[in-house]
């Protein structure tokens, strides 16, 4: 699978409250179409192909939330696109070796933009960053 292109198509992000006791973060992701793209500019043998996905992070109770929207386009074998293919249109399903690296991308990108979103919003970040630690004499381990 070779990425072609990656946009996003929708953001937003909306402070709702103040109050951030209790606090619960989700994310989800959820894949709304994937089509073959129809081009003749491209001389390939490969089939390319349009997933239409979005990414939300709620921040519970009523505290915040962000959503993006967006599609990528990938490049597949014939007969790879044609199986992922009749499987969506069949069953609306992503067959696990394509669905696994689509959301790997999906979280690569949508990650980075939902952190720098929430920086500019004072919201606390959705996912842990890494930290320095000192470390303690007693017994060589980290100290936070």
């Amino acid at each position: 699978m070779k990425l072609l292109g990656f946009n996003f198509t929708k953001i937003d992000i909306e402070k709702l409250s103040e109050k951030t006791e209790n606090l619960k973060i989700n994310s989800n992701i959820d894949i709304s179409d994937i089509s073959e793209v129809k081009q003749s500019m491209l001389k390939s043998k490969e089939t390319i192909i349009s997933v239409k996905f979005s990414y939300k992070i709620n921040y519970n109770p009523d505290y915040a939330k962000i959503s993006l929207g967006g599609n990528l386009i990938v490049s597949l074998e014939p007969k790879t696109a044609k199986d992922i293919l009749k499987e969506w249109q069949d069953n609306n399903k992503i067959p696990d070796d394509f669905k696994v690296p689509v959301f790997n991308l999906i979280l690569k990108k949508s990650n980075v933009k939902a952190l720098s979103l929430e920086e500019e919003m004072n919201l606390p970040l959705h996912m842990p960053m890494p930290k320095v630690g000192k470390k303690n004499k007693d017994n060589n381990s980290k100290k936070e």
